[in-house]
């Protein structure tokens, strides 16, 4: 860098600081770029977005704490991040009104919605909601989620299809109430698809939680699945409604069951730690975690390495972050856990998948009906359909994977 830039006042962009422990989280709300920096660093930047030029700074830092600081190489840095103004280009900096460097520049869309949807008074008529549907399963239990509602037709295609395609606008539910929580605090979000265990997700990218107060980040992690237990309790509601005199519960109601049903097992999932769950980032947000998940599972191989006498094979656990390691010796079984209720939901499930297999494949060694025969022959396309789908998008998710600093919420 030449000389006299160093002597230049350099522009950055409005940016947020926030302080945990021994590190400093900075970045630019308004693009989602953020950047951990040490305390020493990240006042550093403070005063270059002051109005202070490069040399001064370094000047500062070389006087404060008693050794030189390589200024350019942090310029670079701040550039890569985008945090300086090009030059030439008019704009807000934070030297305009250093007092609000820590205030997001500019609300987002839906941001009044957001804090409109998780005010006190819909919390009030979100709790009157679900203690009403659970009365309505107490007064009558075959309402109650179970795997027999999927079956409100003997047409598996159309069973496959209402499912599939009714969950879609569940997720989006879901995935909104992630948004609209983070809108709320003036954070942009980014809906994208992605695969966990064979199926195909949709993902809440909120990069700008990073910059958020610890407890204000609960919310917003927890929306998703305050938002399915919601959806549940509407749709049980809606079919208790439309229930006969006779008792019995007419198509629409049937659709809404299976609907809550399948809503039912997606809030379990969330239960699969090692999938890194909305509860997984709630883990690691609470306690502060840095890698939960990697030093959990190492040091179930330990325990594994331990109990089989493999003493050669075990990981120097002094190498873990000091908090993952303190929280990991907990966690991990939580991961076991994870994996129990994983394997519970499945043979819990058995029985619908034997009935799916049988009733699909059975018509085709079985007296030829057309209309069952055609219904057998699409619903084995939309599965297959769907694996090819699958794999499209593990290809696209392959070739275009950079890594980044994302914050990520399913």
């Amino acid at each position: 860098m030449e000389t006299e830039q160093l002597d230049r006042v350099v522009r950055l962009h409005p940016l947020v600081y926030l302080e945990e422990a021994d590190a400093v989280t900075v970045g630019r709300p308004d693009v989602d770029s953020y950047a951990i920096f040490p305390p020493d660093g990240a006042e550093l930047v403070r005063r270059l977005a002051a109005g202070t030029t490069p040399r001064q700074a370094a000047e500062w830092y070389a006087d404060t704490y008693g050794e030189p600081v390589d200024v350019a190489e942090l310029l670079e840095t701040l550039a890569e991040l985008d945090f300086i103004h090009p030059p030439g280009v008019d704009g807000p900096s934070s030297a305009d009104n250093p007092s609000e460097l820590d205030v997001p520049p500019d609300p987002v869309r839906w941001q009044r919605l957001g804090r409109a949807l998780f005010s006190p008074v819909a919390f009030a008529g979100y709790a009157l909601l679900v203690v009403t549907a659970v009365a309505a399963m107490v007064a009558q239990p075959d309402l109650a989620p179970h795997y027999d509602h999927i079956f409100f037709t003997d047409y598996y295609s159309v069973i496959e299809l209402t499912l599939f395609l009714g969950q879609i606008p569940l997720m989006l539910v879901h995935e909104a109430a992630h948004a609209l929580a983070g809108r709320r605090l003036g954070l942009r979000s980014r809906l994208s698809l992605s695969h966990r265990l064979g199926r195909l997700v949709l993902e809440t990218s909120l990069d700008g939680l990073v910059v958020v107060p610890r407890r204000r980040r609960y919310l917003p992690m927890l929306a998703g699945i305050g938002a399915d237990v919601l959806t549940v309790a509407g749709l049980t509601l809606v079919a208790a409604v439309l229930r006969e005199p006779d008792g019995s519960v007419p198509l629409v109601g049937r659709i809404c069951l299976a609907l809550a049903f399948g809503t039912v097992l997606r809030t379990v999932w969330q239960f699969y730690f090692f999938l890194r769950t909305d509860l997984y980032h709630l883990f690691t947000t609470v306690f502060g975690c840095v890698d939960l998940h990697g030093t959990a599972m190492r040091m179930l191989r330990n325990r594994v390495d331990r109990w089989l006498g493999r003493r050669d094979r075990l990981y120097d656990e002094s190498l873990f972050h000091p908090v993952d390691r303190r929280i990991g010796r907990w966690y991990s079984w939580l991961v076991v856990v994870g994996y129990t209720v994983g394997l519970a939901t499945l043979v819990y499930m058995l029985p619908a998948v034997y009935r799916f297999a049988s009733g699909v494949l059975g018509r085709f060694f079985t007296e030829p009906d057309l209309a069952g025969l055609a219904d057998s022959v699409v619903f084995l396309g939309l599965n297959v359909g769907q694996l090819v789908l699958l794999v499209v998008v593990m290809v696209r998710e392959r070739r275009s994977r950079v890594p980044s600093p994302r914050h990520v919420i399913a």
